[in-house]
């Protein structure tokens, strides 16, 4: 019982073309897209900035050296 309900939320007893039309009909409201851009950044960047550190600190310490 728990497991249809689980099912039918998340679209596992909708076909493609269900889903489909279910997101074709999300409308965004204003401030929608910024907010998902600042929090893209938020999530990614400090993790781009490791790697990047990372990276740098290895071709620092094989040029370097």
């Amino acid at each position: 019982m728990i497991f249809e309900r689980f099912k039918s939320v998340f679209g596992k007893n909708k076909t493609p073309e269900q889903l489909k039309d279910h997101y074709d009909n999300i409308e965004l409201e204003k401030g929608d897209f910024p907010a998902m851009v600042i929090a893209a950044l938020i999530t990614f960047l400090p993790i781009l900035i490791i790697v990047c550190a990372v990276v740098y600190g290895l071709m620092w310490l094989l040029i370097m050296r």
